[in-house]
């Protein structure tokens, strides 16, 4: 009886297939992308640029040392409270703003329901967030402070669009959005709101 031989196996085919099964995998695989902090970088001022001249009562200052402790204005402060603070640092409107377009001059802040403080900010276009960290800062600290502060000026900004135009700020740039971000009426009430509480954060270099 004749021996019977096994058929060999090609196996060069079998790179191939390993090869876009691995192609497959990677395009239709989705990855989890942490959301960072949402800021917009501050262009590069031209050569002749002369910065304006601002008062420190218009510098709402915080600090965090490398313990992630707090500190506003020099003083310490529990997290929990740097909104409120800062609320009410932004919302002061103890003087005249900056001009806008189509003015020659600042004016007074006829939307702002502070208590006027002479010691705090002239207007919210004049507000300046400053924050100072150490190297040594945790990071997860530094981010619970930004989205204190980002949450103070989106707690005025909704306030605001509710008594202008019915509707959280929130909801007036969803729709913006929806929209494609082609409808002028929409874009021309989330400008509004923004010109009336520019998000000011400014992040000094970090302390040693």
């Amino acid at each position: 009886m004749a021996r019977r031989e096994n058929p060999e196996i090609n196996a060069g085919s079998m790179a191939d297939i390993a090869f876009l099964l691995l192609i497959f995998f990677l395009v239709t695989t989705t990855m989890e992308v942490d959301s960072g902090i949402a800021k917009k970088l501050a262009e590069k001022p031209p050569k002749d640029y002369v910065p304006p001249k601002i008062k420190m009562k218009n510098i709402f200052e915080i600090s965090i040392n490398k313990n992630n402790e707090l500190l506003v204005e020099n003083e310490h402060m529990e997290l929990k409270d740097l909104k409120e603070a800062t609320i009410k640092f932004i919302d002061n409107g103890g003087g005249v703003g900056n001009p806008v377009e189509g003015e020659k001059e600042g004016k007074p802040c006829d939307y702002c329901k502070g208590e006027k403080d002479p010691e705090l900010s002239d207007h919210p276009n004049k507000a300046i967030i400053s924050v100072e960290s150490d190297r040594e800062t945790e990071y997860g600290m530094y981010v619970k402070v930004q989205n204190e502060l980002l949450s103070a000026y989106s707690e005025l900004r909704n306030r605001l669009c509710q008594k202008r135009y019915g509707i959280s700020f929130s909801e007036l740039e969803e729709a913006y959005k929806d929209s494609g971000r082609k409808d002028e009426a929409l874009r021309a009430k989330v400008e509004d709101i923004k010109k009336s509480y520019p998000q000011i954060i400014t992040d000094l270099d970090p302390t040693n």
